[in-house]
């Protein structure tokens, strides 16, 4: 017989940093299963609503992109689960860039706001294409610029 371990709030990742996007978010019934735990295929779901908050504050949403001539596709991504959630949880999903020039590393953090503990976390990492075909082996420097803020 196992003993369930404590949620540990601990993280394998530095805290977020200030310049973090949050998005708030309570887990609804149609994401739980019979026991009202949120069945684990759906916390990408929730990571991408904090991508996407954190692209948008940089002003690189798919209109802005488009402008720009490039769009951008998810190469790798890696998520640790480390406590669960349950039906009406509130959850902060944190979303931060770890790394730039050469693709846009996405580190993330789903935090239950109950208890404190965090749930999952993880990284993704998004590398960006021209419209009409072609990867950036570099990031291209009009998405740099937004990415930085200048």
């Amino acid at each position: 017989m196992t003993v369930p371990r404590a949620a540990s709030p601990r993280s394998r990742l530095p805290p977020p940093p200030p310049d973090a996007v949050a998005v708030e978010l309570q887990i609804p019934f149609c994401d739980v299963d019979p026991l009202e735990v949120a069945w684990y295929g759906h916390y990408p779901r929730y990571v991408d609503q904090a991508r996407t908050a954190l692209l948008r504050s940089r002003r690189l949403d798919n209109d802005d992109c488009r402008a720009l001539g490039v769009f951008f596709m998810v190469s790798e991504s890696f998520l640790h689960h480390a406590s669960a959630l349950r039906y009406g949880d509130r959850v902060r999903v944190s979303a931060w860039f770890v790394e730039v020039e050469n693709r846009l590393k996405v580190a993330f953090q789903l935090r239950n706001l109950g208890s404190g503990a965090i749930a999952a976390e993880g990284w993704l990492a998004l590398v960006t294409v021209r419209v009409g075909g072609g990867l950036c082996l570099e990031t291209p420097a009009e998405v740099l610029e937004r990415v930085r803020g200048e």
